[in-house]
């Protein structure tokens, strides 16, 4: 895999660039110190399977430089990897768009499966997330009534390719919609939504009902 990492740090990006290297996670790392050079860099390669942006750039608040990359190329994945542990930040983040949010703290072997999971179709949502209390992890509440249903199908383990011969939903389709509920909930794994649906009561209904997708 081909990735981009934007950070003002180098000894940070040379370091980060060596990991995913060396866990075989990408074969090619791309290096920005900022935001334009960042944005130029992912113009002029339209391989890159993943972006991995800090919040603070010399040129740019990191919240909108989410919004910039992801209008410029809008199927590629963005991990924030950021020395921020403000829970609000991650929340935020994610709400931009963003699939990963790992804080520069975390273990070498953290970075590199939150990279993974997010390559592999998941969302990487930071453990803090997880003690951030109700508030911060969103609410069942948010969801859209279809959302609501593939939840419900998630936690009675239902696979993506289940879940849309049920609903008549590609699987591309299933996987979107699980993705979004794993940012509404601050969740980082099916597991993770599975208990949220059955403590917010949420049950698979015996016939699939006509929500939108």
């Amino acid at each position: 895999m081909k990735m981009l990492i934007v950070d003002d740090h180098a000894v940070l990006r040379q370091g980060l660039a060596a990991l995913l290297k060396d866990s075989g996670v990408a074969h090619e790392v791309l290096q920005a110190a900022d935001r334009a050079e960042g944005l130029a860099m992912l113009a002029a390669h339209d391989d890159l399977d993943a972006v991995l942006l800090d919040l603070k750039l010399p040129d740019s608040e990191g919240l909108s430089a989410i919004t910039a990359f992801a209008q410029q190329s809008p199927t590629t994945p963005i991990i924030i990897v950021s020395a921020s542990e403000d829970p609000a930040d991650v929340r935020r983040a994610l709400d931009l768009g963003a699939l990963g949010y790992a804080p520069k703290s975390s273990p070498p072997e953290t970075l590199v499966s939150a990279v993974q999971l997010v390559m592999s179709g998941g969302v990487y949502v930071p453990p803090l997330m997880l003690n951030a209390g109700p508030d911060m992890l969103g609410h069942v509440e948010t969801l859209t009534p279809r959302q609501r249903e593939v939840l419900a199908a998630v936690a009675a383990g239902l696979s993506n390719k289940e879940i849309g011969l049920r609903f008549g939903l590609s699987e591309k389709t299933v996987k979107v919609h699980v993705g979004a509920i794993f940012r509404a909930l601050g969740v980082a794994n099916r597991t993770q939504a599975a208990t949220t649906a059955r403590a917010a009561g949420l049950k698979l209904p015996a016939q699939p009902s006509a929500a939108d997708e």
